[in-house]
């Protein structure tokens, strides 16, 4: 049998649980073969107090003329934090030169959270977000992120209904489907999906309790159960139930983020 070829575009946090440390052993686990292009490399992830970062752009130019040399091509890309918004033109060549026939473009907009974004973005960074998303075949924001590309203001407390109005707007800017990820209602937690103008929803138990880098983890389990399955809502499913279990095997006292590798391992047994 042989499995899909997926390249990952996104950071590599020397430390911590998250980006290219999640994505690359998720993916694999899941049968997927996993290549590479980092787009930056940072000392560890930034929910720790200091941090260093390492721009990774000059190199990913220099590797990905030699993979034309070399005629690589991809059966999906899945893209993460890129960093900065020079990346998101270095992604759209990408896609160009290295896209098997049929090739999927899946994107984690990974810019921000509970209505603010992360540090080092900034407006300019979300226009390019914009643009590369009528790339994209499927999209994977939180609310914060439908809100910044949509142009919407965000609501801390909002409803379905207000998720399914900023996914409608979002929608306007790219034919891709949307999976609209950590939407919150009555004590559950789940995705909405728009797809072909209909509204799907995939629900789950909230916990109470929030670590850095489960959103990787999610997109991670999604991509691959979607290139496998070519299902929406089983690949919200399982990758859902994925990020639970491993928060579950987390101690709260954890500042790495969640111990997946434990689930894997189950998993993999």
């Amino acid at each position: 049998m042989i499995s899909k070829r997926i390249l990952t575009m996104q950071d590599l946090s020397c430390v911590g649980q998250c980006s290219l440390t999640v994505a690359l052993p998720v993916l694999s686990a899941f049968g997927v073969e996993t290549c590479v292009l980092p787009t930056a490399i940072l000392s560890n992830h930034t929910m720790f107090k200091k941090w260093s970062c390492f721009d990774f752009t000059e190199e990913a130019e220099n590797i990905m003329r030699v993979w034309k040399e070399n005629s690589f091509k991809f059966d999906a890309f899945y893209l993460g934090y890129l960093g900065s918004a020079s990346l998101t033109e270095v992604a759209k060549r990408c896609f160009k030169q290295f896209s098997a026939e049929g090739a999927k473009v899946i994107i984690d907009p990974a810019f921000g959270d509970d209505g603010k974004l992360y540090p080092a973005f900034d407006e300019e960074y979300v226009n390019a977000m914009r643009q590369l998303i009528k790339s994209a075949d499927i999209i994977l924001p939180n609310l914060t992120e439908a809100c910044f590309l949509s142009g919407t203001l965000y609501e801390q407390q909002s409803s379905v209904e207000f998720a399914e109005k900023v996914i409608k707007k979002l929608s306007a800017l790219t034919d891709a489907v949307i999976v609209l990820t950590g939407v919150e209602k009555n004590g559950e937690i789940g995705e909405i999906i728009y797809s072909e103008g209909k509204f799907s929803y995939i629900w789950d138990e909230k916990l109470p309790i929030r670590f850095h880098g489960t959103g990787d983890i999610f997109a991670s389990a999604f991509t691959a159960v979607y290139l496998e399955s070519g299902s929406f809502e089983k690949a919200c499913s399982t990758a859902g139930r994925f990020v639970a279990d491993s928060i579950r095997a987390t101690d709260s006292s954890h500042p790495y983020g969640v111990n997946f590798e434990y689930v894997l391992k189950n998993t993999i047994k």
